[in-house]
């Protein structure tokens, strides 16, 4: 690339000292001179001949006009001055820069620098001990800070484990307290349904019922069904029907005739296994001797404890010989009170009773009723002690036999107490049936 210098001087007038490489060899100067003008078209700046240059210009050919003119043709325009200057300056400082580094270079090729030391042997074991102590605080502080992790482990698992035993303890009372609730609302609720069971058992009149008894007082007391009834008359009835109450207790009871009783000829023909107390041990029941007496089952007790017919075990049967042959309709079983008994558990729970007639030798009539189930029913502990029940068998005929069978207790596995057994109904009309149960 050609200097600015030497562009320059190619677009210059012919008659700048630039234009000299145009002339041919045998028209230009000396070397000397040559060479001095050379050298000042290099560094001067201005292209035009110095005021005190003594050298005349020179006067180009007629070649060297044309080749310039066609430079002339051919060549840009001139560049600005400050242009030119900064291009100089940036060439000149690339080289100052080049020149400086290869200067630096020679330098340091020939001044080297000088070898490091050995390194010092205490020194190397000072930094490894500073090393030992480093990783030996770093242990430390690991220790420590694992130290810390397990103790707050331990505490976290105190505090989780007091939660949860305060927790536990809670839902302990808690549900002891549950419990009990539910135990008292258990205990009402049985106390409840016991009472309903006791409504259910009691025999309220119905407001026809009343109505009807209503107007059989009206009745006994002669009065009419618009007539008013006075206090006195009904003070009066309730005398009559208290005495009456006096009069069928004392006939037994309740005032039915009963055909089993010993004192008027029943007796007990056949019956299960007794209970037998220990030789030379009286065995008390409900706080008397139970020993085995049959007869005791078909005599008044007047309701005193251990006054019975003692059977083995908690089923069995017993049966009874009738006064006289008779139509059956009705049994009563009793036993004692439990206003005065110590134990009711022997008294017969679940009952049934036979009849039959059984003809005596000689006997010829027949049409006698054959054994058939008379009544099944269930002694009740809740209810009055002497509980009667009916025939509930269709067209009984005579009977003169009865069997009650009883197949389970109130809860004894020892003994079973009959303290009394009644059959009630009435004897036949006809001649032909009276003759038959007198013989």
């Amino acid at each position: 690339m050609a200097s600015p210098s030497f562009a320059a001087a190619a677009t210059s007038p012919a008659s700048s000292p630039l234009t000299l490489d145009a002339i041919p060899l045998a028209s230009r100067p000396a070397p000397g001179a040559a060479a001095a003008q050379r050298k000042r078209s290099v560094f001067l700046l201005n292209h035009r001949p110095h005021p005190v240059s003594p050298t005349p210009p020179l006067q180009p050919t007629a070649a060297a006009s044309a080749q310039h003119a066609r430079r002339k043709k051919t060549s840009h325009p001139p560049r600005p001055r400050w242009q030119t200057v900064l291009s100089i300056a940036a060439k000149n400082a690339a080289l100052l820069a080049a020149l400086l580094y290869l200067g630096d270079l020679a330098w340091r090729w020939s001044h080297p620098p000088p070898p490091s030391p050995p390194p010092d042997r205490a020194a190397l074991e000072g930094y490894a001990a500073r090393v030992d102590e480093v990783e030996a605080s770093l242990t430390r502080t690991f220790r420590m800070i694992q130290v810390q992790l397990e103790a707050v482990d331990r505490k976290i698992d105190g505090e989780v484990g007091a939660a949860r035993g305060d927790l536990l303890a809670l839902l302990e009372d808690k549900r002891l307290a549950l419990e009990r609730q539910l135990t008292r609302l258990d205990a009402r609720a049985g106390e409840l349904g016991d009472a309903l069971t006791g409504l259910k058992r009691m025999e309220f009149l119905r407001k026809d019922e009343f109505e009807k008894f209503w107007d059989e007082v009206k009745g006994s007391l002669g009065s009419s069904s618009e007539s008013e009834v006075d206090l006195d008359q009904v003070r009066a009835l309730a005398r009559e029907i208290v005495m009456r109450e006096i009069e069928k207790h004392a006939a037994d009871g309740i005032g039915r005739v009963d055909y089993a009783v010993a004192s008027g000829g029943g007796r007990v023909v056949r019956h299960s296994e007794a209970y037998v107390p220990k030789r030379g041990f009286m065995v008390w029941m409900s706080g008397v001797d139970v020993g085995p007496k049959p007869e005791k089952m078909l005599q008044p007790s007047f309701g005193e404890p251990g006054q019975c017919f003692a059977l083995q075990g908690s089923n069995g049967f017993v049966e009874v010989k009738l006064k006289s042959g008779i139509i059956p309709e009705a049994v009563t079983l009793e036993h004692v009170s439990k206003d005065v008994a110590y134990d009711r558990s022997t008294a017969p729970k679940g009952c049934r009773v036979y009849g039959w007639y059984e003809e005596t030798p000689g006997e010829t009539q027949s049409g006698h009723a054959a054994k058939m189930a008379l009544a099944e029913f269930a002694y009740d502990l809740e209810k009055n002690n002497v509980q009667t029940f009916d025939v509930t068998a269709p067209d009984v005929g005579v009977i003169n036999m009865v069997r009650l069978d009883f197949t389970s207790n109130h809860g004894s596995s020892q003994l079973t107490c009959i303290y009394r057994l009644r059959v009630h109904g009435h004897e036949p009309v006809s001649p032909g049936s009276s003759a038959g149960s007198q013989a």
